[in-house]
């Protein structure tokens, strides 16, 4: 049996560097570990209660199902004005309602990505982290990768064929998909 690991994408945009480092996540996944990229993240209308019901919002059931049925999670997300983008902290919203019984809750959870500034988004990538811990999600603080001045670094190659991303990006994967069996024992444990 493979682990799943799904990946959310903070950039909206098709060619960003970071849905590009999510690509990166597919193509170097380890045997066992199978990666896939949840492609309708701009779909999600902002959080509102008033509509937060089975069928009102299709691209928000079809976030909370994936998630629900995926192992952990893979955020690979830029930095906008020092913070992460909306887009993301919206989904986090549906993901998270119910609280306490949420989508996410439990969820094995690593924050990685790349900016155009020089610190790579770390400002964005901790503010995810905190973001997700209080949702609920189980975040792995440990798990980092915050590439920085990704237009340069990036401008001639896709991050998949970057050596140093090729080279850390199995490990990042495989680290998330080690807190899966504890995940899953803390579960039935508590069943």
């Amino acid at each position: 049996m493979s682990t799943r690991i799904l990946v959310l994408v903070g950039s909206l945009r098709a060619a960003s560097y970071n849905r590009q480092l999510a690509q990166a996540a597919v193509k170097h996944a380890p045997d066992g570990i199978a990666v896939d990229i949840f492609d309708s993240l701009a779909d999600v209308v902002l959080y509102n209660e008033d509509i937060d019901r089975p069928g009102a919002v299709a691209a928000a059931d079809r976030l909370r199902a994936e998630v629900r049925s995926t192992d952990a999670l893979l955020v690979v997300t830029p930095e906008y004005n020092g913070t992460s983008p909306a887009a993301l902290g919206n989904a986090i919203d549906w993901i998270s309602r119910p609280y306490g019984t949420g989508a996410i809750t439990g969820k094995p959870v690593a924050v990685i990505g790349t900016s155009g500034g020089h610190s790579g988004g770390v400002r964005a990538h901790e503010d995810v982290r905190k973001a997700a811990r209080i949702a609920g999600a189980s975040v792995l603080d440990d798990v980092r990768l915050s590439v920085p001045r990704a237009g340069t670094r990036f401008a001639t190659i896709h991050p998949a064929d970057d050596g140093e991303i090729a080279g850390t990006m199995p490990s990042i994967l495989a680290t998330l998909a080690a807190a899966v069996p504890a995940r899953q024992e803390l579960v039935q444990e508590s069943a």
